[in-house]
Parts: structure tokens; C-alpha cells; sequence
């Protein structure tokens, strides 16, 4: 499977003399993999994404994606790469919402014709086309990043990038967030990686879980399942486990031998067949 990011005891230090440094675990996303970066506020996980996405070089270590240094030859692979930023007000340019969309298949020159076709189709795609003639400056919070989403699709990436995505969204729209992102991301076999510290949310998202202790360490990767089943082991990371996966704990230490699901649907099937043995 192709190694779509690579990245080797990553130290960065900020003209404040601020060290962030990440030796405790390699970095390694492959091609159609979801990964989740949690730990708490001040851990690293946004510098870790910008030099991902080429915005940071790195004080020593090595990061690679698609095979190249994002820092020094980004222009290489920008095509290749989706971002959407923690503030996406910072990202949403256009005055409508097809015009923004449009923004970047016109800076690749493609037509205006052939950017509104393909505006549309990710609109269509992501199921938000009644946006379309919206204007940017009146949408909810949950819009506007759907539309960033959407800004960030629509060159078709192969990596996707996604920094804190759920802040200011209440619990409902995070659900449809993360589902409009997983569905698209496997049907299109898209990388993805998200920083976040809501391990509810990423319990039945990610394929792999990296998590970096407030030292600034990567110094854990393991299953969703791994490490959320660990409840003592996410706190030294101010981390609480999912509560689906506390409840069945504490059916497990009070004697019902049943495995640990990781979204509702699975605790509902593993509850059933235990009622029915």
C-alpha cells in the first residue's frame, strides 16, 4: 500500500524558542487510511498538520508526503492535498458559495465553465448544492464548513487534512460532519488525517489513533479500540474514554464477559446476542 505520509522524529522550535518535539513514534499514513492526532490544547497537533501541509519546517527530522518535502516542494503536490482549517473563516474567499468553490479549479486554469462543473459536482456530491448562490457571510457555522469541506474536495485530493473541524459545532452537526467526511473519504479511497481531542467522535472514525502527550511527544498508536479500551492510559493524555466503551467496562468488572464495541450500533448487536445466548 502506497505511503501517502511519512514523518521521522519531527522537532520544531518557534522563533519564541517555544520546542515542540515528536520522537516517541514514527508518523506513517498509507493510502485510504483515516488517522486520528488527539491530545489535549498545546500538544502539538496543529504544528504537527502544518508541516503535513508544508506551512512549517522542521527544526530536524524528516516529514515526507507523497515522497517529497511539503515544505520545500509543495507546488509538487497541491493538487494532491485538501486542507480545512480549525478557523475556517480564514479559508471561505468568495462571495458566494459556488464563486468560492470555483476559486480553486480557476487558479489551476481550468475554464469557468469546466470550475463551475466541478463546483457543482462536489456540492452535489456532499449533498449541500441548495448552497450553491448562498452568500458565504450568512451561513451557520455548520455551513460554512461544509462549504470548506466542499473548497477542499473539490480538486479531488488524495490526502485530506483536517485541523480541530468540529469546534464551534454542536453535537448533532459534528455526527453529520464526521459521517459526510467518512462516506466521501472511503468512497473515494482518500487519506485522512484529523487532529482532535473528542474521542467520542473518533472511536468509529479512524483506523489509527496517535496520541500525543502534553510533553509533546507522539508516544502512542494503536485501533481506536486499543487505545480507547484504556481508560487509565487516555488520561495521562487528559483524555476520558467513549461512553459507550466506559459502560462496557464496568459490565465487564462486574462479571458479564462481553467485548468492547465502539458505536452505538455495535453495543446494541453485541447486547442482543447476549440477551439471546
Amino acid at each position: 500500500m502506497e505511503k501517502i505520509v511519512e514523518i521521522h522524529c519531527l522537532e520544531h522550535i518557534y522563533p519564541d524558542k517555544t520546542k515542540i518535539e515528536m520522537c516517541g513514534i514514527d508518523l506513517l499514513i498509507n493510502q485510504g487510511e483515516k488517522v486520528a492526532i488527539l491530545g489535549p490544547s498545546g500538544s502539538g497537533k496543529t504544528t504537527l498538520l502544518k508541516h503535513i501541509t508544508g506551512l512549517l519546517s522542521p527544526s530536524s527530522g524528516t516529514v515526507k508526503v507523497f515522497g517529497v518535502d511539503p515544505a520545500k516542494e509543495y507546488n509538487k503536490i497541491r493538487n494532491k492535498v485538501g486542507v480545512v482549517l480549525q478557523n475556517v473563516e480564514e479559508q471561505l474567499i468568495g462571495p458566494t458559495v459556488i464563486e468560492d468553490i470555483m476559486f480553486s479549479p480557476l487558479n489551476y486554469g481550468f475554464s469557468v465553465e469546466k470550475s463551475r462543473e466541478m463546483a457543482e459536482k462536489i456540492l452535489s456530491e456532499l449533498d449541500i448544492i441548495y448552497l450553491k448562490d448562498k452568500i458565504i457571510h450568512y451561513l451557520s457555522g455548520g455551513e460554512k464548513r461544509k462549504v470548506a469541506l466542499a473548497g477542499a474536495l473539490v480538486m479531488n485530493p488524495k490526502l485530506f487534512v483536517l485541523d480541530e473541524p468540529f469546534s464551534g459545532l454542536d453535537i448533532k452537526s459534528q455526527k453529520n460532519y464526521v459521517q459526510l467526511i467518512n462516506d466521501y473519504a472511503k468512497e473515494k479511497l482518500i487519506s485522512v488525517v484529523i487532529s482532535s481531542h473528542d474521542v467520542e467522535l473518533m472511536s468509529s472514525f479512524a483506523d489509527t489513533v496517535y496520541l500525543i502527550s502534553s510533553r509533546n511527544h507522539v508516544s502512542r498508536k494503536g485501533s481506536p479500540k486499543e487505545l480507547f479500551s484504556q481508560p487509565e492510559e487516555l488520561r495521562k493524555y487528559n483524555l476520558e474514554e467513549p461512553a459507550i466503551i466506559k459502560l462496557f467496562n464496568s459490565l465487564k468488572e462486574n462479571g458479564i464477559d462481553i467485548e468492547i464495541p465502539l458505536s452505538q450500533e455495535e453495543a446494541v448487536k453485541l447486547l442482543i446476542e447476549k440477551i439471546n445466548c
